[in-house]
């Protein structure tokens, strides 16, 4: 399966505390294509229990069928894709080629402190001694995964979260597919028959107003928060404390008029400048021609992940940092 570092971590956290012997590898260098990016995580255990992906395919096949009967004693470097018949075997594609770092998880306690902090949304740095195994934790101070010739450190962020307010038909879509894209899915809505109707049950519904659930939150750079209630006293309210925050993504359900004459109310009698309510996606999403609350909850969705990932620019207030991969960092 693939999944978050925090997915990942929780997995290695599990199988360690059953007594299990568990090997956490990470991509470490590209070249050429390459299916995962640097920083990507795949722990595998001694039972053949394993999380995330940092390829796909043969590679995962021949790593999990490796370190299930021969889990690693010591830090290894690998390498997959160095010539073409290995690019043949293990199916990586156009010339791509990895180097992945392997080592070996044995105290629990690293593990689970690295999970608080990112459950409390602080990005860490974790270095590991390619020569010796030791691994320190620290503060990010915006360096970037890399490996050296004495150490692999990556960088664990908090994982992306998308706040929904809205519980009609495109919030439900919204919600069940940003599960599957690996996002944090909080959902809000005051209205009495939209809550009583709210069918994902795996995603509840926050009690309060919006703008005091948003005011309530520290929301950093790994936040997007999407308006789709289309009922401007629930949405605008939203908006009221979104725009004021660090999140980086902003977007509101509605027509090209109904969005202007948004910015409108919002600089006339809330005192926002132009330079604010430019930050609202509105019309929110990817124009694919969508009617229907799953295809504008896909194209919304797509906006976000290409902001997300580099693709699109983001119209989120200036920042150092950069917002394009899972290991990516956020502000604090």
């Amino acid at each position: 399966m693939q999944g978050s570092q925090l997915e990942v971590l929780k997995g290695c956290l599990q199988c360690l505390q059953q007594g299990e012997q568990v090997t956490l590898v990470s991509v470490a260098n590209t070249w050429g294509t390459s299916p995962r990016p640097i920083g990507s995580l795949l722990a595998v255990s001694s039972s053949g229990r394993f999380y995330g992906s940092v390829s796909g395919g043969c590679v995962e096949e021949d790593l999990i069928q490796q370190l299930t009967q021969h889990p690693i004693k010591t830090v290894t470097r690998l390498k997959y894709g160095e010539t073409e018949a290995q690019r043949h075997r293990f199916g990586l594609p156009c010339g791509g080629a990895l180097e992945l770092v392997a080592e070996p998880l044995t105290q629990i306690t690293p593990i689970a402190e690295l999970i608080d902090e990112i459950e409390h949304r602080r990005t860490q740095v974790r270095t590991v001694s390619l020569n010796t195994g030791h691994v320190t934790l620290s503060s990010w101070q915006q360096q970037d995964a890399a490996l050296t010739q004495d150490h692999w450190v990556n960088v664990f962020g908090p994982t992306w979260r998308l706040f929904i307010v809205g519980a009609g038909e495109t919030g439900r879509y919204l919600a069940e597919f940003a599960q599957g894209l690996g996002f944090e899915v909080l959902v809000s809505d005051p209205r009495p028959d939209y809550r009583k109707n709210w069918p994902v049950q795996n995603v509840p519904l926050l009690e309060g107003f919006p703008d005091d659930l948003l005011d309530a939150m520290i929301i950093d750079r790994r936040t997007a928060i999407v308006t789709v209630a289309h009922d401007p006293k629930v949405d605008d309210m939203a908006l009221l404390s979104a725009l004021h925050s660090n999140a980086f993504y902003i977007g509101a359900l509605g027509s090209k008029a109904n969005n202007q004459q948004r910015r409108q109310r919002l600089m006339e009698h809330f005192a926002f400048t132009q330079a604010q309510v430019d930050r609202l996606h509105g019309p929110v999403g990817l124009n694919i021609g969508s009617k229907s609350p799953p295809e504008i909850a896909l194209s919304i969705l797509a906006e976000i992940t290409a902001i997300k990932n580099g693709i699109l620019p983001s119209r989120a207030i200036e920042q150092k940092e950069s917002i394009n991969s899972e290991t990516a960092p956020c502000t604090l």
